[in-house]
């Protein structure tokens, strides 16, 4: 009985190097992108309300990606607020610097207000400081001194707008910037909150008008 001969194996062609395979995932998120999108889940349900879960799927990063990326949820909670702080600052910062009539330069403020504010797609969502992080400055004192931060920011930079109207006449002698500023700031935070209850806009503008009306005169 003949056996048939057994075919050699063929050696590797050497002209076919072997890429080495990567270790884990490549990153195929954009953190900018993936921090906006935790920040639109923190600013609609708050912190307590968000789970791990919730941020994977909105991000579209797993649990170990956002660790590495952005740290806990506590920090990824924070940097969000940054996040939120920085581009509310930067809607807002030309016109408190603009040189315009003490009136006009509120008006405008408080139209860039609503603007954030009334945005999103589930519905308004008002002002994270407001909303979620006044929320959780009570137990956290990091959170806390940055709302804290938050407020005398906005405290200070209208009372600059108040004592240059004062400067310029538009505002009588007996007019106090400071209170002028905690008042305007007060407001702010009024039609915040009003806004995440899904007040009509046009109720929003009207309760702006009269704030205008009373720090400034009609």
């Amino acid at each position: 009985m003949v056996q048939k001969s057994k075919k050699a194996s063929l050696p590797p062609r050497i002209d076919s190097p072997v890429v080495p395979k990567r270790r884990g995932r490549p990153r195929a998120y954009q953190p900018d992108i993936a921090l906006g999108k935790a920040l639109d889940l923190f600013r609609k349900d708050g912190f307590a309300a968000t789970s791990l879960d919730d941020l994977s799927a909105a991000t579209g990063m797993n649990r170990p990606s956002l660790y590495g990326a952005f740290g806990d949820k506590r920090e990824l909670y924070i940097k969000s607020y940054q996040r939120y702080r920085d581009d509310a600052r930067a809607a807002m910062t030309n016109i408190f610097r603009e040189e315009m009539p003490i009136r006009k330069r509120l008006e405008r403020i408080y139209a860039v207000a609503l603007g954030i504010y009334l945005s999103g797609e589930s519905g308004p969502r008002g002002c994270f400081t407001v909303m979620t992080a006044a929320s959780e400055a009570v137990a956290d004192p990091g959170i806390r001194a940055m709302v804290l931060e938050g407020f005398s920011e906005l405290d200070k930079a209208f009372a600059a707008c108040f004592r240059l109207a004062k400067e310029k006449g538009e505002l009588p002698e007996s007019a106090d910037p400071v209170v002028l500023a905690q008042l305007a700031s007060a407001a702010i935070h009024t039609i915040a909150i009003r806004a995440r209850a899904q007040v009509p806009r046009k109720e929003l503008e009207a309760i702006v008008k009269g704030a205008i009306d009373v720090m400034v005169g009609r």
